[in-house]
């Protein structure tokens, strides 16, 4: 067992799995903390390193293409301090950071361990519900399908659309980009529907706007990370893209050949209760347009939005 403890946390191997463990110092961020112990097998990984610095060093674990969900939802993007396969190593313990490192590229070498893409994620991302209140509403994910509460402060044409319900079927992919000191970030849920859309953050009904508390809104990538393990893996998607046929057969509500979808043909009536509510979000709605607040692409887009809700 080659194990190293610090600051930012622990990193152990054990010859066929490398335990990362958050440390819980005030200073390891708020996302690594909620995130958990992420065990990776050795076959996740293509290679480790020790970066040297002035007065300490950065153990960087680096994980085959294509292995975690995690990876593939943030894109690199998450914040040095939140990245779980980096490690701030104190200037007295490299040597026991290059062992542990040496132990890894040992056994990779052994298990014959290739570096090329895989097919199929090797870590399962966080546990299911999941749900966290970001600076525009509150995000959930029970396994099946996200839900969108809007905040007091979101856009008066989120409120108006009401609690977006996305089943897991429905999406295409996720994005999100975390918010800085610079600009704002968002996660945004990609429907078939939705694929072409020109909506910013703010005033798209299906994405949250971050642009409130770095420490909170990081917490959206755990959504991102759960939703995006249940999604297909990258590798069986198209190589060009998002199926924009089936995206305009899908807001045609046909099923290709011109006949009602199973989807809109499944759709219940509404009731006379629902048909109210609709009613009145579609005035306020209308009010938002005439006033500017929306543009007619805009309009058109949270309408559908609200009329598919319905």
């Amino acid at each position: 067992m080659a194990e190293i403890s610090q600051r930012d946390g622990t990193w152990a191997f054990d010859g066929g799995t490398v335990r990362i463990t958050p440390g819980l110092h005030r200073s390891v961020p708020l996302f690594r903390q909620t995130y958990g112990e992420i065990a990776v097998p050795l076959e996740a990984v293509a290679g480790v390193v020790l970066e040297p610095e002035r007065k300490r060093g950065r153990l960087r674990l680096r994980l085959r293409e294509g292995v975690d969900p995690l990876l593939q939802a943030t894109g690199g993007r998450l914040p040095d301090a939140a990245d779980p396969y980096r490690l701030v190593v104190d200037a007295d313990r490299t040597g026991v950071a290059e062992y542990l490192a040496e132990e890894i590229r040992r056994a990779l070498l052994l298990e014959g361990v290739p570096k090329d893409p895989v097919k199929a994620y090797l870590l399962p991302g966080p546990p299911v519900p999941v749900s966290v209140r970001s600076s525009d509403g509150t995000v959930s994910f029970d396994g099946t399908q996200v839900r969108i509460d809007w905040s007091d402060t979101s856009e008066r044409v989120k409120r108006a659309t009401g609690p977006r319900i996305v089943g897991l079927g429905e999406l295409v992919r996720v994005e999100w980009l975390p918010n800085t000191a610079h600009e704002d970030g968002f996660l945004r849920f990609v429907t078939r529907e939705t694929v072409f859309s020109k909506l910013p953050p703010e005033k798209d009904p299906y994405a949250l706007d971050l642009w409130g508390s770095t420490r909170r809104d990081l917490l959206t990538a755990l959504v991102a990370t759960a939703v995006t393990a249940r999604l297909p893996h990258p590798s069986t998607r198209p190589a060009t893209g998002d199926e924009p046929a089936d995206a305009m057969d899908a807001l045609a509500g046909t099923d290709g050949t011109g006949a009602p979808s199973a989807r809109s043909r499944a759709l219940p009536p509404a009731g006379s209760d629902h048909h109210d509510v609709l009613l009145r979000r579609l005035r306020e709605l209308g009010r938002l347009h005439r006033d500017g607040v929306l543009t007619d692409e805009e309009f058109a887009m949270t309408k559908a939005a609200v009329l598919r809700g319905f």
